[in-house]
This record gives C-alpha cells, sequence and structure tokens, in this order.
C-alpha cells in the first residue's frame, strides 16, 4: 500500500469526529476521499439512492450526534474494520434501529467512542465479504485499519482533545 494520508472528514457533530483516508501515491494526493467515493458513487445510482441517505443519516445522527460510536452501533466485526450500519435491531433510548438485508456497506474503524475513521464500501451481494464484490474495498479498509492502529500503538498519531494528531503536533497525519 502506497502512503495516505488521515484527515477530518466531519467535526461538526457533537459527540463523534469523523475522520477518513485518502491516497497519496508519489506525493501527488488524490482529490476524493475514499468516504466521499462511497457517498458520492452510490447516491448517482438510483437504486441505491434511498439506501446511501440512510446510511449517511445513521452515521452522522446516530452515531455523530445522539450516541457516539458506541459498541452497540459497531457490531459488525469484520476482521480489522466494522462494517456499517449495525447488524440486528436495537432500540436506543426512543430509537429503533434495524437494517435488515441493507444493501450497503460502509467499513469504519472505531478508534474511541468519539473518534472514527471511515473508509470505503460497496454492495453487499454476498454472504461474506470474502465472495462479494466488496472484497477489494474492504480488504483495503482493513490495510488502512491496520497501519492506524500500528501508527496509535506505536505514538506516531496521539489522541489529544478527542482528534488524531500526528506525534509532532501537526494535523496533517500521512501515514
Amino acid at each position: 500500500m502506497n502512503t495516505f494520508v488521515l484527515e477530518i472528514w466531519n467535526d461538526e457533530c457533537s459527540l463523534c469526529t469523523f475522520y477518513t483516508v485518502r491516497n497519496d501515491d508519489d506525493g501527488v494526493t488524490v482529490r476524493e476521499s475514499e468516504t466521499d467515493k462511497f457517498f458520492e458513487k452510490y447516491d448517482a445510482i438510483p437504486k441505491f439512492e434511498k439506501a446511501t441517505i440512510e446510511l449517511l443519516n445513521f452515521v452522522l445522527k446516530a452515531i455523530g450526534e445522539d450516541h457516539g460510536a458506541i459498541d452497540e452501533l459497531f457490531n459488525r466485526h469484520e476482521n480489522e474494520v466494522d462494517g456499517l450500519p449495525l447488524k440486528g435491531f436495537l432500540i436506543l433510548g426512543n430509537t429503533k434501529y434495524n437494517y435488515p438485508n441493507f444493501p450497503l456497506r460502509l467499513f469504519a474503524l472505531r478508534i474511541t467512542n468519539s473518534i472514527v475513521v471511515l473508509f470505503n464500501g460497496g454492495i453487499k451481494d454476498s454472504d461474506t465479504n470474502q465472495t462479494s464484490s466488496l472484497r477489494m474495498q474492504w480488504k483495503e479498509a482493513c490495510s488502512y485499519a491496520k497501519r492506524i492502529t500500528e501508527a496509535l500503538r506505536n505514538r506516531e498519531i496521539i489522541i489529544e482533545n478527542n482528534k488524531l494528531k500526528c506525534n509532532t503536533g501537526s494535523d496533517t497525519i500521512y501515514l
């Protein structure tokens, strides 16, 4: 895997800051982040437009505003990452969450209850990621997650005031 930039995707929610990754090949940073690629691609396909909006709402409202990145919302463990939306039926307060046969998966790395890294995803068209058309996005998300987890463990990345920072103090994180 080439280098990538870990950057804020959305920090306007009250309970969670969302990060994403952007590839940086030979010093040339790709314009679109992996998360933006996902939402733009599936929002443009009429068959998946409603599911895309529903998933974006789940991320920003359920995780970002209502509950934070709690375990109950990150219960679809898929190796190094979690698949969103959550699996099964869940009631939190007055809100019911249920996504039976949801057609899309967005991969994420939950770092704390207030920090989540969103990657790319795709159409969940098989029982497992290994046999699904989103296999490459899942493998790539797992690779990103491994590198981020390793950087946190080695203190290349630190958590400061519920934000990720390079250990040099910079907000720009190249991995």
